[in-house]
């Protein structure tokens, strides 16, 4: 995992979000989905130029 990837998913906890699906990978990218304080969820992803 990238720590950038990580620091991203700490903040989200810290400021209150859930996460709902941990970081994983698939073709190309990664990504994690997190629930925020008003129950909205979200994704975060960022695109892997090493994963093919």
């Amino acid at each position: 995992m990238d720590a950038g990837r990580g620091r991203v998913r700490d903040r989200v906890t810290s400021s209150g979000g859930t996460i709902r699906h941990d970081i994983y990978s698939f073709p190309g990218a990664c990504r994690f989905h997190f629930v925020d304080p008003a129950g909205n969820e979200l994704a975060v992803w960022s695109h892997d130029p090493d994963r093919r």
